[in-house]
């Protein structure tokens, strides 16, 4: 059940150093402050006006991160997407759409490509249903798409907790277990900025089974909603438990995942009594060749990873998309409210 297994890189090692520190990570420390000191004077230039926040017509509410690598973000974006849909409201999402290619503003469709928009966009876009747009400066791509769609009401920034030019009103700090990691800034560990204590307009979330750090915040429950095929994935129809199940005991099937996290994915497929062989892959991994043997019996994806696999790539090859249930967890909704009131000043 177990990732194929491949020789460390130092890649690999410094990852593990920003978890518990040691030697690479000490070395490193003088670019650490180095880093800070950029920050700092980035601060500086916001707080004397050299540099100013933006304005948009909109709330804006950004849902990220302290820490370098997917701690959860897509998952609580498409989560928070559902609960303004459920109170009436009009959303729209921002993102840098990692790995694509080209940095301009780009709005994105149905027929839109993970090379293109980026993974994560995509998959926004054809979970939710919300309008996307991508951009590396997000203050644009925001203009954009109030732009083409001018009903929305607010629009949820995925990622860009550090782009300091785009406005934002509500932050969603999101954790998982590795917490604050060994707690120093990159590169020598890591962190994107220096903790700071939690503001009133910030709310967190941990994936991850309890608090990873001394915030206050609210323990996201997370489980494998079910599998659908590859063909039905995109034609939108929901994955069904059953289905996932009806695999247990099929010989001879691989999952695969190209995630930040992928051995939580293999970890939940084990928990449901799925026999398997595991393939991690780089996170964002574009599949432009495909990473299983012509003979594969069948293949498990992530949704992340379905959004790069036309069905027609895959031919009459087995494939199902394994969907995930996350919910930010018990109370959640209620500070969300809260939150919302301010927003639209409701009384």
């Amino acid at each position: 059940m177990s990732p194929s297994p491949r020789r460390p890189t130092l890649g690999d090692r410094l990852q593990q150093q920003w978890l518990s520190g040691g030697a690479l990570s000490v070395t490193l420390l003088p670019l650490s402050w180095l880093y800070r000191a950029l920050l700092a004077l980035r601060h500086l230039a916001y707080r004397t006006g050299l540099t100013r926040v933006q304005t948009l017509p909109v709330p804006v509410i950004v849902v990220g991160n302290w820490i370098v690598g997917g701690a959860g973000k897509t998952p609580t974006t498409l989560a928070l997407l559902e609960m303004l849909r459920t109170r009436g409201l009009r959303a729209g999402v921002v993102s840098r759409g990692y790995g694509r290619e080209g940095d301009g503003v780009r709005l994105v469709t149905r027929v839109s490509t993970a090379r293109e928009v980026g993974d994560e966009p995509l998959l926004i876009h054809l979970r939710s249903g919300v309008p996307v747009a991508v951009g590396q400066d997000r203050v644009a791509a925001a203009r954009a798409l109030l732009a083409a769609e001018p009903g929305l009401q607010l629009l949820v920034s995925d990622d860009g907790l550090q782009h300091w030019r785009l406005p934002r009103r509500l932050s969603l700090l999101v954790f998982d277990e590795r917490g604050l990691g060994n707690g120093r800034l990159l590169p020598a560990g890591p962190l994107r900025q220096p903790p700071a204590p939690l503001g009133a307009d910030q709310l967190v979330v941990y994936n991850a089974p309890r608090p990873s750090t001394t915030l206050p915040g609210f323990v996201a429950e997370r489980r494998l909603a079910g599998a659908v095929t590859l063909v039905d994935w995109w034609a939108g129809k929901p994955a069904q438990m059953d289905t996932l199940l009806a695999l247990r005991g099929r010989p001879g099937l691989l999952a695969v995942a190209g995630v930040a996290r992928p051995q939580r994915f293999f970890d939940m497929l084990a928990g449901l009594g799925l026999s398997f062989d595991a393939r991690s892959l780089p996170d964002h991994a574009d599949f432009a060749d495909l990473p299983w043997p012509a003979d594969a019996a069948g293949i498990l994806l992530t949704e992340k990873d379905a959004v790069k696999l036309p069905p027609e790539r895959v031919g009459t090859l087995p494939v199902w998309v394994v969907a995930l249930d996350f919910s930010p967890g018990a109370g959640f909704e209620a500070a969300l409210d809260t939150q919302l009131q301010k927003l639209f000043a409701l009384v």
